[in-house]
């Protein structure tokens, strides 16, 4: 049985990484926008961001748990089953193009600019969630 304690942190601890992820798959996408038959790839959040989910509610679920009770003590990371080294690439695809190159490259580089800044928005607002969660525990902890 879950409890308020086993992930006080929500969705955003686990959002992090991911989202951290998804910044590297696009900047490698722009960085390799002219190597002749770079297939751009694709980092799918949402199903990254299930398997997390998924992976804590069996994690918290299980007969080893923390000193009380708050899991392995490895934070998100362990969670999340990064303890040993992420492993991000089953959720990393190879995108469609819309319009490939001659020399066989798909990059779309106004679509990955785009992508790019949505995402560092979307990473910027999940470490805002996280932040103002750790000043409320900081404050429900000294009392200020």
């Amino acid at each position: 049985m879950a409890g308020p304690f086993d992930n006080p942190f929500g969705l955003s601890a686990l959002s992090l990484p991911l989202r951290e992820q998804r910044l590297k798959v696009l900047s490698s996408n722009l960085a390799n926008a002219d190597t002749p038959g770079y297939q751009a790839q694709e980092f799918d959040f949402q199903r990254a961001l299930k398997g997390a989910e998924d992976h804590q509610r069996s994690v918290s679920a299980g007969p080893s748990r923390g000193p009380l009770g708050l899991g392995g003590g490895g934070g998100a990371a362990d969670a999340m089953g990064l303890a040993d080294g992420p492993d991000f690439r089953r959720y990393v695809t190879t995108r469609q193009a819309l319009q490939p190159s001659l020399d066989g490259n798909t990059v779309n580089t106004e679509t990955e600019n785009a992508a790019f800044g949505r995402a560092v928005l979307e990473y910027r607002a999940s470490l805002t969630f996280f932040e103002s969660r750790v000043r409320g525990l900081m404050t429900a902890i000294t009392g200020q």
